[in-house]
């Protein structure tokens, strides 16, 4: 894979709800994207809800070989930021199948699970799943927002390949995860990689030693983060997203930074104080 992909949500309305505000630029984003040899697209059924699986097939089908499209299943959308995790069988299957069907595929590469019920038990959501896996309509299974601990309960019933949770150079809440799934070879994608920019505010008491560095290669503090979580760990693969394609490029030129072991030090010094 491309050590960074692309992630749909923003390809969508505010909270991920609603239309595009430029629905030809979205498009562009994405066809932008596989020119820039972007190899993974996630997304979910809950962008829009189903606005960015159907973008994505408009924009990009037929498919070009070696192109994954991994999506998600598992949250109802009741407005603007609004959600409500469902996990029970019957609801998976048919996430699965219209997923499918809107995404024109036979089967999808990766499908990740996108939030554990807690009013279901794991057995029956990841049950569901490995049904699909079975019949071939998935060839992969992923998580999302999880533990250490769930990610080994959900092991017990079916291969997990990769952990979808929230992190970034601002927000360390899940580096146990990442350090468990560095340690047993899995993939691990960080969304809101640049924490929606927070991580760029100049409140942020790290900012002024990010943007001093950013300066010094000729780049964005953006582009630093990303490069940041690249050098991370060899599991990271970020998906940052974008509606526009001048930031899309900017995005991922950012997996070409080379910076000295001494300036991450720096930097990662400053983000604990």
């Amino acid at each position: 894979m491309h050590r960074l992909g692309y992630g749909t949500m923003r390809l969508v309305g505010d909270g991920a709800w609603g239309e595009p505000t430029d629905p030809a630029e979205a498009r562009r984003v994405l066809r932008r994207a596989v020119d820039l040899d972007v190899n993974l697209i996630d997304t979910a059924d809950a962008y829009g809800p189903e606005i960015a699986e159907r973008l994505i097939a408009e924009a990009l089908y037929p498919y070009p070989a070696g192109l994954v499209i991994a999506t998600k299943g598992g949250i109802t959308r009741q407005g603007p930021a609004k959600t409500e995790y469902v996990g029970r069988a019957g609801y998976l299957i048919q996430c699965v199948e219209m997923s499918l069907r809107r995404l024109r595929l036979e089967r999808i590469e990766l499908y990740q699970l996108h939030r554990i019920d807690p009013r279901t038990p794991i057995e029956e959501s990841l049950g569901a799943l490995r049904q699909m896996q079975e019949q071939g309509k998935i060839r992969h299974i992923g998580l999302s927002e999880v533990t250490p601990g769930e990610i080994e309960a959900a092991q017990k019933i079916v291969p997990i390949v990769s952990v979808q949770n929230r992190y970034s150079l601002a927000d360390r809440r899940h580096e146990e995860t990442l350090t468990w799934c560095e340690a047993r070879n899995i993939a691990f994608l960080p969304w809101y990689p640049m924490a929606a920019g927070k991580v760029l505010k100049p409140d942020q008491p790290f900012a002024q030693v990010l943007s001093q560095i950013a300066a010094r290669h000729c780049v964005t503090p953006a582009q630093l983060s990303l490069a940041w979580l690249l050098d991370r760990s060899p599991v990271i693969l970020p998906i940052p997203g974008t509606a526009r394609v001048a930031h899309l490029e900017e995005n991922v030129s950012a997996a070409g930074l080379k910076i000295d072991a001494g300036e991450w030090a720096q930097l990662e010094a400053a983000a604990k104080d």
